[in-house]
């Protein structure tokens, strides 16, 4: 069963095109995150949004070769290691002060500060403090160590972002923008919003079920809370309280397998466990975060004495409600068991056919719920400054988009029975995720008897180019950042400074466990003022999760290395709420060119709508 499963799930690995080492991946990768840097994030705030001036289309260029200097010349620069000469040492000062460049642009100025505070120690350690004191290095063996090795910007961080990380953030991209995560919101809508405070608590379940497929906490806010955020004002929550509600949640999207934040994919790598291993640890405490969000969210609807939005339609008595949702979960208990066991039928019965059958069952499924969505009105994204005077019906809304269930399925499928890898396991999901988004439209005007297919094919095509334009954009700001933070992980290990701070803290917590995770908290939430999720995981991870457990050790207690890092995870990722930066707690920027709301419109103002804007890829008016 194992060599039939290997043959089928592993065939685009077959052959040698196009496959490169680790090393060459990374160099790659962080070539084109380079060069979309400067091509989508303008120098200033006075720089042109609708063109791309000369001056950024020459830094795009000459930062896309110097990140792809190891691939260029990977053979030559193998049989030299350690001995750059004086192309390798210009090319790599080039690319370290572009990648810096391109980290201000992408993220601003504090990681950029970072990780140039780490390049300044690193040369000019005989003058530091005696505590924090080293013979120094020079400018050769630092951009040796940085640039041209495995220690530095093409570590681990950027090898992760390269092997996993893009391939779920391009399949969460897809499957928001084939409707998934509009279905998501309305279903939690029509689900919980005749409670009380239900808006609130629809955010809340929205938001985890957003997670489950971006997990990137500012995607959510993004996604979400453009309609979460005016509906729970309608029904009486203060602006402020919304946001904070819309925030919470979206932030611990980051925690909710099975997509989780891109430190996560890094947690396999420093701890040596299986990405399943990691999900599974997550998996608790991610639930009773989000149940912890809800009961807050009924405490404050108590306070202000909120009422529920009316459903649509007669109300059912509560015990035909409860034998509704235990029929469903036992229909569902029931078909996860058909799966599982059929599919483990289905291999040894037609042997190395066995792929081809169940990629067609597959299709008779997608089919089948397509046939099945068909039958019910196309879900309408819904305008947040409109007055909300009902809920969408229930069995309608979730009737409208089973299908977006089959990717997810796939994912956690082959994650967690078939044991493949992340990234295969993502490459799966989204290979279906780009049939499912290009298919599903002119499907389902089939099975309505419409006319336009061939429009609603073109519509198709054209949403998966946009979502390849999304998830490639949304990718650029973790790839500079697990390469940036690479510097501060290279000039750790090359000065030694590692050891020194966490003998720093560890005097400082005097040999009490408790204290000294107290005292890693509390850096974890200092950096986070300046450092987004990954790279604050990063640093934190690498200086103090050592030394945590060796003072549990010498306190006779075991601590499992995995709960270290996850509580360093938990808190790293309070990054993005953590002032003065929070970026998730930001208002969504506009385009500098908006259309007014009169009737004549200028020229200039139109722009925005013919042309994509500069600073966001996008076409219309609001672009950020």
């Amino acid at each position: 069963m194992d060599r039939l499963a290997t043959s089928f799930y592993d065939w685009p690995l077959i052959g040698s095109f196009g496959i490169f080492n680790d090393t060459e991946i990374r160099a790659i990768h962080l070539g084109f995150a380079t060069f979309l840097a400067f091509t989508a994030y303008p120098a200033l705030t006075r720089s042109p949004r609708h063109h791309i001036p000369l001056l950024d289309i020459g830094l795009c260029l000459i930062g896309a070769f110097s990140a792809s200097y190891i691939f260029l010349f990977y053979d030559q620069l193998v049989s030299r290691p350690g001995l750059p000469n004086t192309q390798d040492l210009v090319v790599s000062v080039i690319g370290l002060v572009l990648l810096l460049e391109a980290a201000r642009r992408t993220l601003g100025p504090p990681l950029m500060v970072v990780a140039i505070v780490f390049l300044t120690y690193s040369l000019a350690g005989p003058y530091m403090p005696e505590i924090i004191a080293h013979k120094g290095v020079s400018l050769e063996e630092l951009v040796n160590h940085q640039w041209l090795t495995t220690e530095g910007v093409f570590g681990i961080a950027l090898g992760v972002s390269s092997s996993f990380v893009f391939l779920f953030v391009l399949f969460g991209a897809l499957l928001d923008k084939a409707g998934a995560g509009n279905y998501f919101i309305q279903v939690a809508f029509s689900l919980l919003g005749h409670m009380r405070g239900g808006p609130a608590k629809a955010a809340v379940v929205s938001s985890g079920l957003t997670g489950l497929i971006s997990g990137s906490s500012i995607a959510n806010v993004v996604t979400t809370g453009t309609f979460t955020i005016p509906m729970m004002k309608r029904v009486g929550f203060t602006s402020e309280k919304a946001g904070a509600v819309e925030v919470a949640s979206s932030v611990n999207g980051q925690i909710m397998p099975p997509v989780m934040g891109a430190a996560a994919f890094l947690m396999v790598e420093y701890v040596g466990i299986s990405y399943v291993q990691v999900i599974t640890h997550a998996f608790l405490p991610a639930l009773i975060s989000y149940l912890a969000l809800i009961y807050i969210v009924h405490l404050e609807a108590l306070k202000l004495d909120m009422q529920g939005l009316p459903r649509r339609g007669a109300v059912k008595p509560w015990q035909l409600r409860i034998f509704g949702m235990l029929t469903g979960f036992l229909l569902t208990a029931g078909l996860a068991a058909a799966v599982y066991f059929g599919i483990g039928w289905i291999k040894p019965m037609f042997g190395d056919y066995a792929g081809i059958v169940i990629a067609l069952l597959l299709g008779g499924a997608y089919l089948f719920l397509l046939s099945y969505a068909a039958k019910v009105p196309d879900l309408q994204l819904d305008d947040p400054n409109s007055p909300m005077v009902q809920l969408p019906e229930v069995a309608p809304t979730v009737k409208s988009g089973l299908h977006f269930l089959l990717p997810v399925v796939v994912l956690v499928w082959c994650l967690m029975v078939e044991r493949l890898s992340p990234g295969l396991s993502a490459f799966w999901a989204t290979v279906l995720m780009i049939f499912i988004l290009v298919t599903q439209r002119p499907l389902i005007a089939w099975f309505r008897n419409e006319q336009g297919i061939a429009h609603r094919l073109r519509q198709g095509a054209n949403e998966l180019v946009d979502g390849l334009i999304v998830g490639a954009r949304n990718m650029i700001g973790i790839g500079i950042a697990t390469a940036t933070a690479g510097i501060i992980v290279g000039a750790v290990s090359q000065t030694g400074v590692g050891s020194v701070l966490a003998d720093l803290v560890e005097v400082l917590s005097m040999g009490n466990l408790l204290l000294m995770l107290i005292l890693t908290a509390v850096l974890s939430l200092i950096l986070g003022m300046g450092l987004p999720t990954t790279a604050n995981y990063i640093v934190v991870s690498s200086l103090l999760a050592p030394v945590v457990i060796s003072l549990g050790q010498e306190s006779g207690l075991i601590v499992p290395l995995i709960a270290v890092h996850l509580f360093v995870f938990y808190f790293g990722i309070m990054a993005d709420v953590t002032p003065p930066v929070g970026l998730a707690s930001l208002p969504r920027r506009q385009c500098p060119v908006v259309i007014p709301s009169g009737p004549v419109l200028s020229p200039s103002a139109t722009a925005c709508v013919r042309r994509r804007c500069r600073s966001c890829l996008s076409s219309t008016p609001i672009c950020c």
